[in-house]
Parts: C-alpha cells; sequence; structure tokens
C-alpha cells in the first residue's frame, strides 16, 4: 500500500478582519496526498489556495485539525523542529521564486541544502541544475538570468533536500503563455525522475486539467465553497 506524504485531518484556518471579526478561509475536513502522487488543486484567486500550502508546509499554524507530513503531525512541532522538517521533506515553489540576488543559481541551491539534514551536497546541486537544463548557468545571478531560468533554478532549490513531495504555488503565475506549458512539464518530469510528490495549485484550468488528480478547491473546502 503506497504511504501518504501528506494528511490534512479537519484542518480550520481564519484571519482576523481590518474592522474586527474573522473570516474563515480554510476548512478541509480531509486531504490525502500519496508518495509520487501528481495532484493539481484548482481555485479561484483569493480562495485560499495559498494559505492552504502555508499550512501544509507549517510556515502558518491552522485554527484546529492536523496536518501530517509523513505521518508527524506539524501542528505539535515548536517553530525550530518544523522549520528542519519543511526543509527535509518538503519542497516549496514560490509564485515569485525568492531566489537570494546576491547568490548564483549553484548557491541558491546549496543553501537551501544548508538548512536540511543532509547539509550541502555540491555534486547533486551540479546534477539537478543540470537536470533542469542550467549546466551553463551554474555561476549566474537571478538579475543575469532569464524569468524561465529563474523559474528552474527555484525547482532545483525545491528538490535540493531530497523531499517527498514538492508544493508548488501558482508556479505559472510569472511567466507567458508561450512558457507555461514548459513549467509543467519541467515540474511534472523532474518531480517524477525524483520520484517526489508534486501539489500545483493554480486557478488556470488549463493547467489542472494536465494531472491524473485534480480537485477544485470548492470540492473539499467548506469555507473555499463560501467564499467563491
Amino acid at each position: 500500500m503506497t504511504a501518504a506524504v501528506i494528511e490534512l485531518e479537519q484542518v480550520r484556518k481564519s484571519f482576523a478582519m481590518p474592522g474586527g471579526g474573522r473570516v474563515d478561509v480554510l476548512d478541509v475536513p480531509g486531504f490525502t496526498l500519496l508518495a509520487g502522487e501528481h495532484c493539481a488543486l484548482e481555485g479561484q484567486s483569493g480562495s485560499g489556495k495559498s494559505t492552504l500550502l502555508n499550512v501544509i508546509a507549517g510556515i502558518l499554524r491552522p485554527d484546529s485539525g492536523r496536518v501530517l507530513v509523513d505521518g508527524l503531525d506539524i501542528t505539535r512541532l515548536p517553530e525550530p523542529r518544523r522549520d528542519r522538517l519543511r526543509a527535509d521533506a518538503l519542497g516549496l515553489v514560490f509564485q515569485q521564486f525568492n531566489l537570494l540576488p546576491g547568490f548564483t543559481a549553484l548557491e541558491n541551491v546549496l543553501v537551501a541544502m544548508s538548512f536540511g539534514s543532509g547539509g550541502a551536497d555540491r555534486r547533486r546541486a551540479v546534477d539537478l541544475l543540470t537536470a533542469v537544463g542550467l549546466a551553463d548557468r551554474l555561476h549566474h545571478k537571478p538579475a543575469q538570468l532569464s524569468t524561465g531560468q529563474q523559474q528552474r533554478v527555484a525547482v532545483a532549490r525545491a528538490l535540493a533536500n531530497r523531499p517527498r513531495a514538492v508544493l508548488a504555488d501558482e508556479p505559472t503565475a510569472s511567466v507567458d503563455a508561450a512558457h507555461q506549458q514548459q513549467v509543467i512539464d519541467l515540474l511534472r518530469d523532474t518531480c517524477t525522475a525524483q520520484g517526489v510528490a508534486l501539489l500545483v495549485v493554480t486557478h488556470a484550468p488549463e493547467v489542472a486539467r494536465q494531472f491524473p488528480r485534480r480537485i477544485r478547491l470548492e470540492e473539499f473546502n467548506r469555507a473555499g465553497r463560501l467564499s467563491l
């Protein structure tokens, strides 16, 4: 039986409103992502998709419920242990890439490795950047790279510590339509080659329909269903 990498049980999250009161953003009865599984989570902008990824990654704490990563409930962990678990078990691809501007492509991947339990592995960093087509850009800083090349560095960095799953937040938002397919192919192909589960959140139906498992946020998020 395939093991679960990520499990959500009765997860709820709300935020305080400027004028008082709170607004419900997430109300997820249950969700499971299996090892090696690729899944797209589709929903409109502002529907809670990024909040959900941040809760899964332990960046945000839910108001209630359980979030299990590799069977460990991260909601019960202190912040330093959540940070280490996130570095070891999850790879994150952000909308804006969040590359360190003063560091080269290779150094960006090595810095990510320094936060994991295995430490920096220069050979693996080079191999990952080569796998995403950047063998000739190892020593270029982000400002010297195109948007698509920066995206490739972000994907290599997400895989740096041999994570169990990659979480990608609107990965096509910063590229034009002509390059959108390249980004999706890159994520799927690289995660498949590394044996890593992939969860992509997107507002684009043409992206979501390419995944073997496709979920609309309102299908399992009661708060999202009310806000859409």
